[in-house]
């Protein structure tokens, strides 16, 4: 009994348990086995062929969302480590998938004075989007990322090999040959050549102030534009890029934050960096040489931030993060050296949240979504709770449209009431 129990904690670290439903034993005469179950499976690409693989393509399906983002009257939403999906939201009730934009790697997105900046794995590349039509790259900083973390997988480059390493959850069926009259280990040990157990944690955060040109992010994001500047939160640091010239990137700095970095928020002159351990804050006053001025710490876990009127919204969660216990934290940041408490608020497994005009929402995964009044930060409301949808991050992107998306797809709302929310469309994901 202690080697199954070994084996099983193995095969949990490992993320390759069999799914619930999925896996099936059946003996055949032969004593053969079939096996289904996830895995991660590895793939090799060639750090030359980065800049040759980005092409623009007709509109395609939303198949596995990451981030969203807006930019005037449109939409942007990452499809993970794939493209871009631009959308015409012109017409809320009737969002119009425009085109996409294969770019692999990409995760996060910013976009300002029609350049969009993405990541492309390693590389940061600039696109002219003057034209939705014509996009055209206009610049690229090579090898400015080394590994990257997704849906608890991490990719990683090797420089000696000039290569990128990355991994890709995958239903495995197989066929293996059994002893058909041992019935006692549940828990079989699964092995695919290639597989590797560097499962990262992951997690990933803003909306951008109202600066010219500048679009707005989701509470999930890693990447926020504040004037001439472009800030990309890693694992680890802030890199921090000149654009005043879109056509000549520079890169200006590299500011070592600890690890377990997950989201960026930028607020007035300072940068709200959420980590697994806590929330830190930059003073921004040099856009290049951000400084660090206090730290509000937190038990291990997810933590995306926001802020309005000198109060940050941080929501904790289990998971890949950390145990700790799923919270809201309203904290006072009006003084920025010496953050305080505020009051806490459970909730069941928060993920992205948006706040505006002190209405609040907070995306609670596959709990759903809910909507608070935060005007009494000390007695937030609970208005409503749609718990038929999976919420993971969402933007106020006006005083009544709120877009949200999730596993489902995405969809906005119109929240000029705040205990009735009104669907006005949905663009689904292709099962």
């Amino acid at each position: 009994m202690k080697k199954y129990i070994y084996i099983k904690k193995i095969a949990l670290l490992l993320g390759i348990l069999p799914i619930a439903g999925l896996m099936s034993t059946s003996c055949t005469d032969q004593c053969e086995s079939t096996q289904t179950y996830r895995a991660a499976i590895p793939s090799t690409i060639g750090i030359e062929s980065l800049k040759n693989s980005i092409k623009q393509t007709t509109a395609s399906e939303l198949k596995n969302p990451a981030k969203i983002y807006v930019f005037g009257q449109y939409l942007l939403i990452s499809e993970a480590k794939k493209g871009i999906h631009i959308i015409d939201n012109t017409d809320p009730k009737n969002p119009k998938n425009l085109t996409f934009l294969s770019i692999p790697g990409v995760l996060d997105m910013a976009v300002k004075d029609n350049v969009l900046y993405a990541d492309n794995y390693t590389d940061l590349v600039s696109f002219d989007i003057s034209d939705i039509n014509k996009i055209k790259e206009i610049s690229r900083l090579k090898n400015m990322f080394n590994y990257g973390l997704h849906d608890g997988l991490s990719w990683y480059y090797d420089s000696f090999n000039k290569t990128i390493t990355d991994y890709e959850w995958k239903i495995v069926t197989q066929k293996v040959k059994t002893n058909c009259g041992d019935n006692g280990n549940p828990w079989p040990i699964y092995y695919r050549e290639g597989f590797s157990n560097d499962l990262s944690f992951n997690g990933t955060a803003a909306k951008n102030p109202s600066t010219s040109g500048t679009g707005t992010g989701g509470s999930m994001a890693r990447f926020t534009i504040m004037n001439e500047y472009l800030y990309a939160a890693t694992q680890s640091d802030l890199l921090v890029f000149g654009i005043k010239n879109p056509a000549r990137m520079d890169s200006l700095n590299k500011v070592n934050l600890g690890w377990g970095i997950e989201t960026i928020f930028p607020y007035k002159d300072k940068l709200f960096i959420g980590s697994n351990t806590g929330m830190y804050i930059y003073d921004n006053k040099n856009p290049s040489k951000p400084i660090r001025e206090s730290l509000f710490q937190h038990v291990r876990a997810c933590d995306p931030v926001v802020v309005e009127n000198d109060k940050a919204y941080v929501t904790l969660r289990t998971g890949i993060c950390g145990s700790a216990p799923n919270q809201l934290q309203v904290v006072n940041v009006s003084n920025t050296q010496s953050p305080f408490l505020i009051k806490t608020y459970e909730m069941q497994n928060p993920h992205g949240l948006g706040i505006r005009n002190s209405k609040l929402f907070i995306g609670e995964g596959s709990f759903g979504l809910k909507s608070f009044d935060a005007s009494i930060d000390t007695d937030i409301k609970l208005k409503q709770h749609l718990d038929k949808v999976d919420a993971y991050d969402l933007i106020p992107i006006s005083d009544s449209i709120l877009l949200m998306i999730g596993k489902g797809g995405l969809y906005q709302y119109d929240y000029s009431d705040l205990s009735n929310l009104k669907l006005l469309s949905t663009i689904p994901v292709k099962n």
